[in-house]
């Protein structure tokens, strides 16, 4: 029987792709119906709109802090980065998916920019964590940003510029943020979807560092 250290080690390796459970043909079944704003998040952008995917640690707290910031649209939240195809929640926790918890995030360029976005993530986690946030261990919980354009990708690059720059000088660590391409986000079940809005004494294990982002390219 492995010990409990081996078992945490397991959880916080993202395994090979040809180790990772087979998964299944057939997406979760969701409504695609935010439960607090009654916006579609299975939807077609219009003009407007962007969108960014961030993994934060548990998405519980994550998607509910998003979801509350002015110029979001929708949140969803799902499983990206890993090899399985449309996990499950209890697949996904077991560390042998690859694939990190995350929130999808819509929101109106208009009001927000994806500066302003990012702001929040970096503030709303410690992102120098590795395969873990807090008591939270594993490669599901672990820091990551996944775009849909190179824009965003040089966007985000000098976001996490000015934002070590600041965790540097208040003492902390390097930036285990994970920055890729969105390959694909597979929806998480519906009870999760706003799921501190369904079960608002739920938990949250969201925390930041204390340090303030700079938002712009300049700084």
């Amino acid at each position: 029987m492995p010990s409990n250290i081996e078992a945490i080690l397991k959880k916080s390796a993202i395994p090979a792709e040809a180790d990772a459970l087979p998964g299944r043909s057939t997406p979760l079944t969701i409504s695609g119906v935010h439960a607090v704003n009654s916006e579609p998040f299975v939807r077609a952008e219009n003009p407007n709109e962007s969108d960014v995917t961030l993994g934060m640690g548990c998405f519980w707290g994550a998607e509910r802090k998003l979801w509350n910031t002015p110029g979001v649209i929708v949140t969803s939240v799902g499983y990206a980065g890993g090899f399985t195809p449309n996990p499950t929640y209890e697949e996904v926790c077991s560390g042998q998916t690859g694939h990190s918890e995350v929130v999808q995030v819509v929101f109106d360029t208009s009001i927000i920019s994806l500066e302003g976005v990012l702001k929040v993530f970096w503030e709303n986690h410690d992102p120098t964590q590795g395969m873990r946030q807090g008591n939270d261990i594993g490669s599901q919980y672990r820091s990551v940003i996944y775009t849909t354009n190179d824009k965003d990708i040089e966007i985000v690059e000098a976001s996490k510029a000015a934002f070590q720059k600041e965790l540097l000088g208040a003492g902390h660590g390097m930036i285990t943020t994970e920055i890729e391409p969105l390959d694909t986000y597979y929806f998480a079940e519906e009870y999760h979807q706003q799921y501190l809005h369904k079960n608002p004494n739920g938990y949250c294990g969201l925390a930041g560092t204390g340090v303030s982002c700079p938002i712009g390219l300049g700084v």
